[in-house]
Parts: C-alpha cells; structure tokens; sequence
C-alpha cells in the first residue's frame, strides 16, 4: 500500500474514531435522540443533492424494504442506542463495544444463513466476546451504578441493531447505488428518531452552544458523509483485508480522543477487555480473508 492509501486509511480511522468524540460533546447539551433526528433531518437534503448530482439509481421492490431495514436498524437504531450509550458510559467504552458489530454478522451469518465458519474465526468469536464479557463483570464487580449499567446495555444493543440491518440489506449490496441508500437509510432514521425524541425525550432543545453546533455539523458532514465517502475511495486504494483491520484502530483512537478531549477516564480492566475485544476481532477477520 502506497503513502496516498496510507494517507486515506489513517485519514478514516481518525475521522471514524471522532465520530464518538463529537457524539460525547452534543449529547452534554441536547438530548440523544432529538440529536441524532435533527441531525439526520439536516443531512437528508444534502444526501438528495448528491444522489441527484450523481444521477444516483431509485432502490425498488424488495431491495427498497431492504435499505429502509438498514436505516430502522443499522443506522437508525444503532446510533440511537450508541448516542444513550455515550450519555452514560465514555464514548471509547461505546466505540470498542460497537465495534464488535463484525462477531454479531458473523455468528448470524452462520447460524441463521448456514455459511460456514473456520474454526479460527469461532475462536476469535470466544475470544471477543470474552473481551466484551470481562469489560462489564470487572465494572460490575467495582460496584456498577444504574446508568452505567444502561450505557453497556445500550452500547451492546446498538452492535446488534447495526448486524441485524447489515444481514437483512446484505443480499442487496452489490446493486443499489451507494448515496441512494445513504439518503434512504438517513431519511428513514430522522422519521425514527424524531418519532423516539417526541415520544420519550419531550419537547425540542433550546439553541445549541458553539461546541455542541460545531461537533453536530462535524458529525453530518464529516462524519456522516466524508467519512462515508472516503471509505469507499478506501476500498478502490488498498487491500479489502487491510481496510478491516484499519476499522480495529477506531476504537483505541476514539478512547485516546476521549481522554484527551472530553476528560474520560478508563480503567486497567477496559484496557485488558479492550485487548481482548480486538484481538478476537483480528482472529475472525483474519479467517474469513483466507477462507
């Protein structure tokens, strides 16, 4: 890989693991799910212009179901659950739970698609969820407080939401145009977002802050479509096996941006947990590339 992919690569994980660090600062102010529906009802419109622009194909029939699914689950309700999440636990505790979306798609795609898995990869789904499993009972056993216990429970059903869209919109992947699934998915998460906030979070917020605008507008438009966009230009500039394994940095790079940024603090036992968590990661997608 050459420096230009190298430059693209490192340029991702940065901006993949600041998508925690900004979600930290705007859910201090405003409420999570009002966020995230203000947040995707901003980003819709600009996502419509691209499509347009780019002449962008419509989505019909079963794979339009299949793009709404991604936005109910693996957009929508991700990042709602990853938003409460952080609200409540650090946001590199979230990122490193999140991550471990992958395990969930792969032990789905085994158990509920009947592909088969190498016995290496079974290894790196103990492995991981040992990580995940260690993470939570060494909190637990220091005493762990009912919002923290909320924020893993939130953290790990974001993982979730994010694998069950993933499997439900696999099938049609490879023929529906990249930015018209981005606005159908994004449309869809602000109607359920908005929906969620009016229901459980009241009225609107007030007017944000200066840091609280400026880390919104970094999660629209960095985050939600320069990020989106460069990983992609990724895939096209280095192996597909070494773009995995640069998704690994995030979750390290989002708790360093978390210390440092936002003053959070992480204990010895969600680094070892964390370790753990990565590693199995590594070992299952290391088996998956030679399978």
């Amino acid at each position: 890989m050459g420096r230009g992919g190298w430059l693209i690569g490192g340029s991702f994980v940065a901006i993949w693991a600041s998508a925690f660090t900004v979600a930290g600062v705007v859910v201090r102010e405003w409420p999570p799910l009002w966020a995230l529906g203000i947040r995707f009802g901003l980003t819709a419109p600009i996502l419509l212009a691209i499509a347009v622009v780019l002449r962008g194909r419509v989505p019909s029939g079963g794979d339009a179901l299949r793009v709404a699914a991604l936005g109910v689950f693996g957009m929508g309700g991700y990042l709602a659950c990853a938003w409460l999440a952080m609200a409540r636990i650090p946001t590199g505790l979230v990122a490193l739970i999140c991550a471990t979306t992958p395990l969930l798609v792969a032990a789905g795609e085994s158990l509920l698609l009947r592909r088969p898995l190498p016995r290496l990869a079974w290894l790196g789904l103990a492995l991981g969820w040992s990580g995940v499993a260690l993470l939570g009972l060494l909190r637990a056993l220091d005493g762990l407080p009912g919002a923290e216990a909320a924020g893993f429970g939130f953290a790990i059903a974001a993982a979730a939401g994010q694998a069950v869209g993933l499997l439900i919109y696999a099938p049609a992947k490879g023929r529906v145009d990249m930015w018209a699934a981005s606005l159908g998915q994004t449309t869809v998460s602000a109607l359920l977002c908005l929906a969620l906030a009016i229901l459980l979070e009241g009225g609107p917020p007030g007017l944000p802050g200066a840091a609280t605008l400026a880390a919104l507008l970094w999660s629209m438009l960095v985050v939600g479509i320069g990020a989106y966009a460069l990983y992609f230009i990724m895939l096209k500039r280095v192996p597909t096996s070494t773009a995995s394994a640069l998704q690994l940095l995030a979750p390290p790079v989002a708790a360093v941006f978390g210390w440092a940024l936002l003053g959070e603090r992480l204990f010895v036992s969600d680094i070892v947990g964390g370790v753990l968590t990565l590693s199995g990661l590594a070992l299952l997608l290391h088996a998956r590339s030679r399978a």
